[in-house]
């Protein structure tokens, strides 16, 4: 922490209130479920009251003025740069909210907390459109920095991931192609032929989040360097391309559900042609895979953990929407309809059941790695982006019209939830490798209730029971009478 967090004197009270409501007098760091805070540092618990204040006092009320300095029309708004961010990213600089999801068990480049302690933060990031970007802490450009982190060589490190971390510049994954099903990433077809010192790359790409913003300078690429490999997952490698490589093209930016994203964007983009230095491979031909799961792992969790802090934001909506005076729906308001409050207290449960799952599996990362904490990963990623749209939705159905406009973010909150069940991997194939591994139990499991059972005969033939059905009941009416 640089410095303490300040706000203005006559806003001490609004901000008391603001943050801890008219009842319950607790902070981030005292709202932290019992199982996890001893792994929390002091340090971390500061950190995350100042978290907390900075995204409720300063990043919600700017993400509509964020919003608005974007801009009108395609070309202004993917060329903008609002200068809100500028000041809020100085102004977390001042508090040291910067950096902070490099695991300090992992790398030496972060803040120095751990996976948990930084999914603690998250979670109110999760809050805002703006405040992860403020702390520099946005995907894609997290992941893209442990893979500098992680595997680049120092020349890459000092060329992409210093300006990273320092926020002068963005990234952009590139891994989904729009003619193949890239949920298989065996599938990836963009071609990378080697030619002397260099790699000519072609193909496209879609999807591509972050690369409709001016500010992104390097895209982190993932291809196809030698498709006869007799093992299918070393056919692929990732490799390193400055944004303004020629032979790039960006065609267009895809909508989510409607909205643009600007000046972030998720774009269309193809390589024609496209010479790269061989000095840009990432880790060494044929070891993209290895590099993804190295990324996606950690990035999945950093998902999950801002899911939590969207669902937080929808149930914080539900309760001002039923609380609204003006709305007295058949003569009552909303809270004193029965059905809205059991909507409430389920939102309530499945956010802090949900919770733990995100905690648990960061806790599993912190012990080990994310190779160790697959399952755990998995179940989170499942889990947490459908329990974040049922909340969203509740919130949703409770302002009626207003839920599903402008004038709230709900409906924005719930486009942005339904893509986290595709993004990093579709629901349908971490479950698919959930249930491949929890099977793997299913002879073992067979055998043993065999074995029970063989053991209840036995144990009954020495004890002389005979055994019958506890239920049974012989009831036999006397023959009719002819």
């Amino acid at each position: 922490m640089s410095v303490p967090y300040s706000i203005r004197k006559q806003k001490e009270e609004a901000s008391e209130a603001l943050l801890v409501g008219a009842t319950v007098q607790q902070r981030a760091s005292q709202k932290i479920p019992l199982i996890a805070r001893s792994h929390v540092s002091e340090r971390a618990l500061r950190t995350l009251d100042i978290v907390e204040r900075f995204v409720e006092e300063e990043c919600i009320p700017a993400d509509v003025l964020v919003a608005q300095q974007v801009g009108q029309g395609v070309k202004e708004r993917f060329n903008a740069h609002p200068s809100i961010i500028e000041t809020l990213k100085k102004r977390a600089q001042e508090l040291g909210l910067w950096n902070m999801f490099l695991p300090k068990n992992h790398f030496k480049e972060g803040a120095g907390f751990s996976n948990l302690e930084y999914g603690l933060m998250a979670e109110y990031l999760g809050k805002s459109s703006v405040a992860s970007e403020a702390t520099n802490c946005a995907a894609p450009d997290t992941g893209n920095m442990e893979v500098f982190a992680k595997y680049g060589t120092q020349e890459q490190k000092d060329r992409w991931l210093k300006p990273l971390l320092a926020g002068e510049m963005r990234s952009a994954f590139l891994m989904t192609e729009p003619d193949v099903a890239s949920s298989d990433a065996t599938n990836i077809t963009l071609n990378m032929v080697k030619e002397g010192n260099d790699y000519i790359l072609n193909g496209s790409k879609w999807w591509s989040s972050g690369a409709g913003d001016p500010r992104c300078k390097i895209y982190i690429v993932m291809g196809k360097s030698d498709p006869n490999n007799s093992s299918f997952y070393k056919q692929q490698s990732v490799i390193f391309v400055p944004a303004d490589t020629p032979g790039i093209k960006i065609h267009r930016m895809l909508s989510v559900y409607g909205f643009d994203d600007a000046p972030h964007g998720h774009g269309h983009i193809t390589f024609n042609n496209v010479r790269v230095p061989a000095s840009n491979m990432c880790l060494g031909e044929g070891r993209g895979f290895e590099v993804i799961q190295g990324r996606l792992g950690p990035g999945r969790i950093h998902h999950a953990m801002r899911s939590i802090g969207a669902a937080e934001k929808a149930l914080e909506y539900f309760l001002a929407r039923i609380n609204d005076r003006k709305k007295t729906p058949f003569g009552k308001q909303l809270h004193e309809h029965g059905i809205m409050m059991e909507r409430v207290a389920r939102s309530r449960i499945e956010i802090d059941t949900a919770r733990l799952t995100v905690l648990n599996a960061a806790l599993v990362i912190d012990s080990k790695d994310a190779k160790h904490a697959l399952k755990e990963i998995a179940e989170a990623k499942v889990q947490i982006p459908s329990m974040a749209l049922e909340v969203i939705d509740r919130a949703i159905q409770a302002y009626g019209g207003a839920g599903v406009s402008q004038d709230t973010p709900l409906a924005n909150m719930w486009a942005h939830g339904r893509t986290m069940r595709i993004v990093d991997g579709p629901d349908e194939v971490h479950l698919m490798q959930l249930a491949k591994n929890e099977n793997k139990r299913g002879k073992a499991m067979y055998e043993k209730i065999e074995w029970q059972k063989r053991q209840t005969h036995e144990m009954a033939k020495e004890l002389g029971i005979t055994r019958r059905d506890v239920l049974q009941l012989d009831r036999e009416h006397s023959k009719s009478k002819l």
